[in-house]
């Protein structure tokens, strides 16, 4: 199991030289394990307004290797599937590429983490989620474990420090673990280790004090989604489903893939189309609106940039950003904040799935890829090219 640490993955080291089979197997996960609907609810679709922008025709972007690239040139190093780019509420340029079609749910991978971070901070401004409670004491089976020593505010900040079933903590090879759990199809010869994510989050024991360090550790969240369930009484999809999906207008259902007990892969298992994906940022940007109903609370909306607690670190690294590069990213309620001038934050997944927002720009850009994570495939910087593609639309 070298060299595998996503659903993803997976498929590529069987379908490196073949794209065609990778992409059909890797858009939304549901071909591998079970899989649960987000329920779209039963009103209409709401509407995304097209307006083609020309601006970014001609428009060139720094590429991996610091050569000039048009946004044709960017998409195909990129591998993207899908690109969305909102600009004041209109929808001014639209791809979707590879054969991936506009109503297909696609993996969202670690961009999920950010979708569960919103509903606990609304969950927590409404007052039926306590921050600052320790998660064993909602959670009585996490008693003793990392998770269950934590806070719930440790875990939607990535504070814990663990190790799991007494080995030493390496984040690669986790990562590895974690979805031989969710998908016995990754799972080596002779696997014995645990076939489930309660069964894995057991394993997890305390080897620092939570709250001071950052650690990107999917076991987090999934000890927050476990959280959430319990405070609220009903699943993650369909929690998800009436707190934000079925309120957004959304087109198509949304998916979570499941592991063997029916739980939710709340860290990385959600699917949805990137027209979605891009009515769920506009909100957001509209400070939880849309329109004159508010979905979300506009005091979360407003302050997933600038609520960073204290006590935690205010800059981060990147899990991909080489060790010599600066930490130039902060973390709050499982987003992520390039600290750029514009106010902007992401929902982030490894294979160059983004949604990415940037309010003082008035932009919203959804971006759905099947990247190759690999030494030898230098990721495209993406964040630099929506900001370029941002403040051309601004003019």
């Amino acid at each position: 199991m070298t060299g595998i640490s996503s659903l993803a993955d997976l498929v590529w080291a069987r379908g490196y030289t073949d794209p065609a089979w990778a992409r059909r197997h890797t858009t939304s996960g549901r071909e591998l394990v079970p899989s649960r609907r987000v329920w779209r609810g039963s009103g209409g679709a709401s509407a995304l307004p097209a307006a083609p922008a020309g601006a970014l025709d001609g428009l060139e972007f720094t590429g991996p290797h610091d050569g000039s690239l048009t946004l044709t040139e960017l998409l195909s190093r990129a591998e993207t599937d899908a690109l969305l780019v909102m600009h004041r509420g209109l929808l001014v340029h639209e791809d979707h590429l590879h054969g991936y079609e506009p109503h297909v749910p696609h993996f969202n991978a670690s961009a999920a983490k950010s979708y569960l971070g919103l509903v606990a901070a609304v969950l927590a401004h409404e007052g039926q989620l306590d921050r600052g409670m320790q998660v064993a004491k909602i959670v009585p089976e996490l008693t003793g474990t990392a998770f269950g020593d934590a806070q719930v505010d440790h875990l939607l900040h990535m504070g814990t420090q663990m190790s799991y079933a007494g080995r030493p903590y390496d984040k690669a090879l986790e990562a590895q673990r974690y979805f031989a759990v969710l998908a016995p199809q990754l799972r080596p010869y002779g696997y014995t280790g645990p076939t489930t994510i309660r069964e894995h989050l057991a394993t997890a024991r305390t080897t620092g004090a939570p709250g001071i360090g950052f650690r990107y550790e999917n076991g987090n969240v999934e000890a927050l989604a476990e959280v959430l369930r319990r405070v609220t009484g009903t699943t993650t999809s369909a929690l998800l489903s009436e707190m934000i999906w079925s309120r957004i207008g959304a087109e198509e259902d949304a998916y979570y893939l499941l592991d063997s007990e029916g739980t939710e892969a709340a860290c990385g298992g959600f699917s949805a189309t990137a027209r979605d994906l891009a009515r769920l940022g506009e909100m957001i940007r509209r400070g939880g609106a849309i329109g004159d109903r508010q979905i979300v609370p506009e005091a979360v909306a407003s302050t997933i940039v600038s609520g960073v607690p204290d006590g935690y670190p205010r800059r981060v690294r990147f899990p991909a950003t080489p060790p010599e590069a600066p930490a130039t990213l902060s973390y709050h309620d499982l987003w992520w904040i390039p600290n750029d001038p514009y106010g902007s934050f992401m929902a982030s997944g490894i294979h160059g799935q983004r949604l990415f927002i940037s309010p003082a720009l008035d932009l919203v850009i959804v971006h759905y890829a099947s990247q190759i994570v690999s030494p030898a495939v230098p990721q495209v910087p993406l964040v630099q090219a929506f900001l370029k593609i941002g403040t051309r639309l601004r003019g």
